[in-house]
């Protein structure tokens, strides 16, 4: 039976998560695959992933995470920022892999039809400890712990001032598209990092959080009628539910992380129809 499938974090800078990316198949020629970020830091990289993967699905849709915005010193691309953005997109395009600036898919199989809407939104420190008032606090209690996202070093906002006011144009403007949507109308949200702040609280350094997301998207979830959201990010892959809605973190993860696991990894998460 035709599925809506998805995964995230494949992270093949390693050779072993390399591998698993090239055993990744469908298991029905119609099915479709949502991958949500952190493909690989590299652009040579990105594109060879993407492009195995759409020649055996259907459909791909991709969601940017950190780790492809980053100016990483061993790529061969140097784009900073928004201009960095902009040509992942359109080596997407090239490939016929769906992005968050392409006019957003239906899924007519089994569970649709809903509206799969890919979103690049960033995060605004907002997702702070109790201890922490204000960005410039969490950043300094961050630091204080060392806990510290490489975000910080490679991730940069060009043209704007910050990365905080980058994901402000980004939330308006995501907003805007899914505002558009007719009233109703069911979707399946995709997005690198947590569209709410709980999945986040079992962070072994709750610090970290404030890499992980945006306030701003909190109620996302329910405004635009999602049948489930899919995340990446946190490398701790689960499926949860908030306000009814099923969310579903489907990070493939580093290799240290994914080995000790039982389950083989590189599974791919059933979105659609409900497993």
């Amino acid at each position: 039976m035709t599925a809506l499938l998805a995964i995230s974090d494949l992270h093949i800078g390693y050779e072993e998560n390399r591998r698993i990316v090239e055993d990744l198949r469908p298991g029905d020629p119609s099915d479709w695959l949502l991958v949500a970020g952190d493909v690989s830091e590299q652009v040579a990289d990105l594109e060879w992933a993407l492009s195995l993967l759409s020649h055996r699905f259907a459909k791909v849709v991709w969601a940017p995470g950190n780790h492809e915005m980053w100016t990483h010193p061993a790529d061969a691309v140097q784009l900073r920022g928004e201009e960095r953005y902009r040509h992942l997109v359109k080596v997407c395009r090239a490939l016929g892999v769906v992005t968050p600036e392409d006019p957003y898919p239906t899924w007519t199989g089994p569970g649709g039809p809903v509206v799969i809407a890919p979103l690049f939104v960033l995060y605004d420190y907002t997702f702070r400890t109790p201890q922490a008032a204000t960005k410039d606090e969490a950043l300094a209690l961050a630091y204080a712990r060392d806990v510290v996202c490489t975000d910080e070093i490679l991730l940069h906002p060009e043209p704007y001032a910050s990365l905080d006011a980058w994901c402000a144009v980004r939330v308006a403007e995501t907003e805007r598209r899914l505002a558009a949507l007719p009233p109703g109308v069911p979707t399946v949200l995709v997005n690198h990092y947590p569209l709410v702040r709980e999945p986040t609280r079992v962070l072994r350094r709750p610090e970290f959080a404030i890499w992980c997301g945006t306030e701003r998207t909190a109620d996302w979830h329910l405004r635009f009628n999602a049948r489930a959201v899919v995340y990446g990010h946190l490398h701790i892959p689960r499926t949860t539910w908030h306000d009814g809605v099923r969310f579903e973190e489907v990070s493939l993860g580093y290799p240290r992380e994914w080995r000790p696991r039982s389950t083989p990894p590189g599974r791919l998460r059933q979105i659609l129809p409900v497993p």
